[in-house]
Formats: C-alpha cells, structure tokens, sequence
C-alpha cells in the first residue's frame, strides 16, 4: 500500500510517505501562521513517490488550525488521487516504546485534557480536568507509564514533551482492523464547538 501520511496537530508538524518501509519523512516547526514548509515537504514526496493509495491525517486534540489544514488538503489529495481517505487520533501515534502511555495537553480556559493509550489505540478520554484534578490522576497511575505532552506544562513535572508523528500514523494505518474515522473528518473537539448565532432583526 502507498500510504501519506500528515500530521499538524501540534507545533511540530511531520509527514511520512509508506510503502512497506518508510521511503520518506520529514518534521519541522509548525507554526500555524505559516503553512510554507508544509507545502515544500509536501510538494517533495508528491514529486518524488507520485499519487498515494490511502491518506492518513491526524486528527488531534491540538491544534484547530493546524488539523483543518492537513484535512483540506487530504480531501484535495484524494479528489486528485481518488485514494482513501481517513483519520486517526494524532495521541496515538506518539513514537515510544511503552505499550501503554498517558497524553495530558493546555485545553485553555484554565483546564487541561488526559488520554490514555494502549497498543496505539484510545482506550481513556480525552477527558477535561482542572490543575488540581490532573495532578491527582497521574499521581493514581502507575509510576512506570509515561507521560507525555506536546508543549511544555511546567506544573506538570513528569511530564516528558513528545510530539505525534507522521511514520507512525503511517504505519497504523496499515492495519484495517483499526477504528480510522471516515470522511467527512474533523478534528478532535475536547468540548462542543461553540456556534454564534446570527441576531435576529427586531420586529418594527
């Protein structure tokens, strides 16, 4: 299987391309503001390997821009392609040794998310805590299990920064027997996304 793989959940961002070994990989800073060494990279492996079969993107908890982003260009890709498209949890596709490991992240407004995966798979969340609340359930896990983040969180010492990477996503999606999302894909909302509805004109 030719499988591209893409990933920009986080300010690290990688793509991998896969036909039974990894042919080609690359990671750089992602800053969302600028999307240009995405699209060199991208523009590279397009070039070098052609058309895809599968197109795998990460789907987060990061970030909203980011994950948009590497879903609208699959969505170009496959129109392009006519490959198969799906998504996966980018948390699950953290490169580590441990089969099982906890994900913790800044979900903003004073509050952070934990997950739990195992065997690649999302078995726990992700679930929104307060500081407090968070520093209690990775004082309950095993002190063994790592614990991994993708920027830094002081508070949260533990806590070793690793970012999801594209030859893993890559890899996973070799397997059918996993749960991808189906288009249309979206990014991993850790709360309702908020809509503002339009004011209604004042009757006369």
């Amino acid at each position: 299987m030719k499988i591209l793989a893409l990933e920009l959940s986080t300010a690290r961002g990688s793509l991998a391309r896969l036909n039974d070994a990894v042919e080609f990989a690359r990671k750089w800073p992602n800053d969302r503001k600028n999307s240009a060494p995405f699209f060199e990279n991208l523009n590279i492996v397009t070039k070098r390997f052609g058309v895809p079969e599968i197109i795998i993107v990460g789907l987060g908890p990061g970030s909203y821009a980011g994950t948009r982003i590497a879903i609208s260009v699959a969505i170009g890709l496959k129109v392009s392609s006519e490959a198969r498209l799906i998504g996966y949890p980018s948390i699950c596709a953290i490169e580590c040794d441990a089969e099982e490991y906890c994900v913790i992240g800044d979900a903003r407004r004073k509050s952070f998310f934990s997950a739990r995966i195992c065997g690649h798979e999302l078995i726990e969340g992700p679930s929104l805590h307060s500081e407090e609340e968070l520093k209690s359930k990775l004082a309950a896990l095993r002190s063994e299990m790592p614990i991994f983040c993708a920027g830094s969180l002081p508070q949260f010492e533990q806590a070793v920064i690793r970012s999801p990477s594209a030859s893993v996503l890559a890899r996973l999606a070799q397997d059918p027997q996993r749960s991808f999302s189906l288009p249309p894909l979206e990014p991993m909302y850790l709360r309702e996304p908020h809509v503002t509805m339009p004011k209604t004109a004042s009757s006369k």
